[in-house]
């Protein structure tokens, strides 16, 4: 299968198209078939998201599951926990650049 993902315009959120719009879960995702690059550019176009693409899916009972580990990352989150990432905003770290 086939599904469409990229990044929300306004918030820059990873999103998945879902048939009538975008939603923020991978569960929700569809398959998008041969017409995934029409699509995104379509809505590219539109301005509803950006950095628009197709990816492998295989389909699950709980919904498409992506099949390369960089989408399913983008589809679950951070692999790390957020309280042992660098709070760039902090005076403690210094001045790093992030």
């Amino acid at each position: 299968m086939k599904i469409l993902t990229g990044n929300d315009l306004p918030t820059g959120d990873v999103i998945w198209w879902a048939g009538d719009g975008w939603s923020r879960r991978v569960a929700d995702s569809v398959d998008v078939g041969e017409a995934g690059d029409d699509l995104a550019r379509r809505e590219e176009a539109a301005r509803h998201v950006i950095g628009a693409y197709v990816i492998d899916a295989t389909a699950t009972e709980d919904g498409p599951r992506p099949a390369h580990i960089k989408d399913r990352i983008r589809a679950l989150g951070p692999t790390v926990r957020p309280d042992l990432t660098l709070k760039p905003a902090d005076p403690d770290v210094g001045q790093w650049v992030i």
